[in-house]
């Protein structure tokens, strides 16, 4: 059985509840944690969801807001569907004499 996992983002959520409304707070607080991101940089990591993030960015997020990264990262996973062909509606054996079950051609006459 195939999963589906993803991923949800809180970054800005859990800005707004610890009072930080700006993203260019962030870029100070950052720089005294070490990590030298640019304004623009930091204002992707805060609008938008992440594909790639370092674990010093992480941490460094996380000891600013005080959570966990499980705080900032909701994760899901769900069973994928089973794609279903169209062979899987037949109910029973195909019957012999399937030459019945066609459709006959329609004939067209001409209005009298």
């Amino acid at each position: 059985m195939k999963r589906t996992v993803g991923y949800t983002w809180r970054l800005r959520e859990l800005m707004a509840t610890r009072g930080k409304f700006n993203a260019t707070e962030l870029v100070h607080l950052l720089h005294e944690r070490g990590i030298n991101l640019s304004a623009s940089q930091v204002h992707r990591l805060v609008s938008g969801t992440p594909e790639r993030l370092s674990l010093q960015v992480l941490s460094a997020l996380c000891d600013i807001l005080g959570c966990t990264p499980a705080d900032l990262v909701a994760t899901t996973a769900e069973n994928a569907g089973v794609s279903r062909t169209a062979t899987d509606d037949l109910a029973g054996p195909v019957p012999a004499n399937v030459a019945k079950l066609r459709p006959r051609a329609a004939r067209i006459l001409p209005d009298a």
